[in-house]
């Protein structure tokens, strides 16, 4: 492949120089899978081109956000319309409440949106307003849990079933730190523990109802269910982080899907049709502590921003008048039977609709990140160079998963799955 790639290793030469490490996100940095990051200088649909003209089908997706696929028709025209009527207003318009109507249309149960930038900043901002109604300190996540890369949720476990957290980063001060609990996931007990010790300290319980961020490690719905009831009792508040899952298997959130409540959710990703937002999402009760009305701040001069706005109605529409779900799920359905129509015992993958990770093991599927086997990180490292020179572009880690779009067809999906077990058996056995 190297021969194939010889702009994208200049450029990233040329990035090394400039930018650290040569990359804006760590994880497009390719040290998991070894080598060095493809450039892309286009995209449409299904399919990516990169600067020397080799083409793949993507299963990245941006992440997540491109539920319609790359440059969707109806979203293009709506930045367009929206760019020519300016970039930034810094001030209110009417894209800010239309937003609002469309996600409060498919998330009923809550009366209030606040938007801003990112993923990130809805999950500090939904902790901050934890924190300042309640007026306790302290937060619970689940180890393996990613919820954005500010101060307060780069952490990690210690010893024994929960401890105050050390800092998974340099430049996180260990007061930040240790405000921070961490249990493992599906572990009634170890949360049980917390509660007793700190129970009347803790603002808020935050999770991915359906974690994607280290591998898709689907939750019983009566762990869940216990998180709603321990919280509820203790008076502390229940987040739902979906970022990822929100509108990305139904036009709503993953949280309808369980049938449990949490007391906020934060979203982002598929709200943006690929431009920058995040969103807050609750009962007008706790969403009002935010200022200008309360007194936990929050603020930004591209929050609201109108043409990031403008993709997220646009996407939104499309995902609530086209409903592209049904086929979605047909085409992860499809993705699993052609894998495992393979004959390898380790091809096979963990999927909820359009959310699929290759989980490259014979073993149980896993609830919690120490469960992972290390066999299925070697295997995916292996064949991920190999798909590549394919023209199938996956996330460069075993611990990412992929994301169907609209765009994809059956044939791309069967492609990628049929290439994907052939890999498994010739690299296993050369």
């Amino acid at each position: 492949m190297n021969d194939k790639l010889p702009r994208s290793h200049q450029l990233f030469h040329e990035a090394t120089r400039l930018i650290p490490g040569g990359v804006n996100s760590p994880v497009r940095a390719f040290g998991k899978v070894g080598g060095t990051p493809v450039y892309f200088r286009t995209a449409a649909g299904s399919r990516f081109e990169d600067v020397d003209g080799n083409t793949y089908i993507d299963f990245c997706q941006s992440w997540g956000p491109l539920i319609l696929g790359h440059s969707h028709p109806c979203v293009v025209e709506a930045v367009r319309d929206a760019a020519q009527r300016g970039l930034s207003y810094g001030a209110c318009h009417e894209g800010e409440i239309r937003l609002a109507r469309l996600i409060l249309e498919a998330l009923p149960e809550f009366e209030q949106v606040r938007v801003m930038n990112s993923g990130t900043e809805a999950v500090m901002t939904a902790l901050r307003l934890a924190r300042g109604i309640t007026s306790r300190n302290l937060v619970i996540k689940f180890s393996g849990g990613y919820h954005g890369h500010f101060d307060g949720m780069l952490v990690k476990a210690g010893s024994g079933l929960a401890t105050h957290a050390l800092s998974d980063s340099s430049g996180v001060p260990a007061d930040i730190a240790g405000t921070t609990l961490v249990a493992p996931l599906d572990d009634v007990a170890a949360v049980e523990e917390i509660f007793r010790v700190h129970g009347g300290d803790v603002a808020a319980v935050i999770i991915e109802p359906l974690p994607a961020n280290n591998g898709l490690l689907v939750q019983r719905r009566e762990y869940l269910q216990f998180l709603r009831d321990v919280t509820a009792a203790h008076g502390s508040l229940l987040i739902f982080d979906e970022v990822i899952s929100g509108f990305r298997l139904r036009f709503g959130g993953y949280y309808q899907e369980v049938g449990i409540r949490p007391d906020m959710v934060t979203l982002g990703k598929i709200i943006g049709g690929g431009m920058p937002v995040g969103a807050i999402v609750g009962p007008a009760r706790l969403m009002e502590g935010l200022a200008p009305l309360g007194k936990v701040y929050q603020a930004g001069t591209l929050s609201g921003n109108p043409v990031s706005l403008a993709a997220g109605i646009a996407q939104l529409e499309t995902l609530r008048d086209e409903s592209p779900y049904a086929r979605l799920e047909q085409l992860g359905r499809l993705f699993e039977t052609t894998l495992a129509a393979g004959g390898h015992p380790a091809a096979r993958a963990v999927r909820m609709g359009s959310i699929i990770w290759p989980y490259l093991d014979s073993g149980a599927f896993p609830r919690r990140d120490d469960a992972i086997a290390p066999a299925t990180v070697e295997r995916f490292n292996r064949i991920y160079w190999p798909l590549l020179i394919q023209g199938y572009y996956l996330p460069p880690s075993a611990y990412e998963v992929l994301f169907l779009s609209a765009a994809h067809s059956e044939a791309e999906v069967t492609g990628l799955a049929g290439a994907l077990a052939v890999e498994l058996v010739r690299t296993e056995n050369a």
